[in-house]
């Protein structure tokens, strides 16, 4: 971490970051309308047939992850343990509030507001897609945020760490919890075999 007393300065990189974003998604819009071809091979390129696991996607990740990760004193990670109220804040937020909130805003605005202007069958859709984003933090942006404010790296990957691991565990049961209740879409558990 930088002395708190010096303001960091953003590189050009950090400090348009919104601006390259931008314009990744403009290129990556140009690039599948103009060749469909290439975002047909990049969508085969998967980690493990039927995974849809895109292994373009995850080195891309990877590489936005990776700076902060070099930043990673491991020798200081059995020190976040005395700070824990930053991690269960950021537990309760997107396990407990944000995926049953957005549930609720989805439903009022796709069932109750919009449902006469959209129908029916987006609306579910949209709300299902709502609830779905709202479930899954990005957890990769964690990194560049704590990254980009001088946070601390071993505090960050502590607490993606155990995000990522209660991902695991209650992405499915929430998402399906909440799209099957607010929606009349319904989220299949058995095997499709």
């Amino acid at each position: 971490m930088s002395d708190p007393g010096t303001r960091k300065r953003l590189n050009l990189f950090e400090r348009y970051l919104t601006l390259w974003v931008a314009l990744c998604m403009g290129a990556g819009v140009a690039l599948g309308k103009l060749l469909p071809g290439l975002t047909t091979a990049l969508r085969r390129l998967e980690i493990g047939e039927g995974s849809q696991i895109n292994a373009a996607i995850a080195v891309l990740i990877w590489l936005m992850v990776y700076p902060m990760m070099l930043r990673v004193d491991f020798g200081s990670l059995a020190a976040v343990r005395r700070r824990p109220r930053g991690i269960l804040v950021t537990l309760v937020v997107n396990w407990l509030v944000k995926p049953f909130s957005m549930a609720a805003i989805g439903y009022l605005f796709f069932r109750v507001l919009f449902l006469d202007w959209i129908g029916e069958a987006l609306a579910n859709q949209y709300l299902a897609g709502s609830i779905i984003l709202a479930a899954a933090p990005c957890t990769a942006m964690v990194f560049v945020w704590s990254y980009l404010t001088d946070g601390d790296p071993a505090y960050t990957l502590v607490q993606v760490s155990l995000n990522d691991l209660l991902m695991l565990v209650l992405f499915a049961p929430i998402v399906g919890l909440l799209v099957s209740g607010a929606s009349t879409l319904e989220v299949p558990f058995g095997c499709c075999c």
